[in-house]
C-alpha cells in the first residue's frame, strides 16, 4: 500500500511568516514617518460616505420627524405599512386620502380609529 502523498507539492522555500502585528506596526511606521504606507488618511474636502439604506418599519411610517418623501413611498409601494401612516402627526389630507384609495391590509381599521378620535375631541 502506498503512503497519503498530498495533491499539491509546495516547491521551492517557504517564506517566513511575520505575524500581523509586527507587519501593522511596520506600516503604522512608514505612514508615521511620513512615507508611502497603505494606510490613508480621509481628504477633508472628500464627500461623505453614503447614508446606509433605509430600513421601513412600522416605527418609521409613525415618526413625525420621516420625511414626507419617505411617507408617500410607503403609501405608494409599501402595503404592509399603509396602516400606520395615519398614526403620523404629520400625515398630510392628501397622503391620507391615497392610503385610504389604495386600501391594503388594517388601512380601514387605521382610518376609522383616526376618524373615531378626531370625532371624540370636538365639542
Amino acid at each position: 500500500m502506498r503512503p497519503f502523498r498530498p495533491a499539491f507539492r509546495r516547491r521551492g522555500k517557504r517564506r517566513e511568516s511575520k505575524d500581523k502585528l509586527t507587519l501593522l506596526q511596520e506600516r503604522m511606521g512608514r505612514v508615521e514617518a511620513g512615507g508611502s504606507g497603505p494606510i490613508h488618511t480621509r481628504a477633508e474636502d472628500a464627500p461623505d460616505p453614503p447614508k446606509p439604506p433605509l430600513v421601513l418599519t412600522p416605527a418609521l411610517a409613525c415618526d413625525p420627524d420621516t420625511d414626507q418623501d419617505i411617507l408617500w413611498h410607503i403609501a405608494r409601494e409599501v402595503p404592509e405599512l399603509r396602516r400606520w401612516l395615519p398614526a403620523n402627526p404629520r400625515a398630510t389630507p392628501e397622503l391620507l386620502e391615497t392610503v385610504s384609495q389604495l386600501g391594503g391590509p388594517g388601512v380601514a381599521h387605521s382610518l376609522g380609529l383616526l376618524l373615531d378620535y378626531l370625532d371624540a375631541r370636538q365639542p
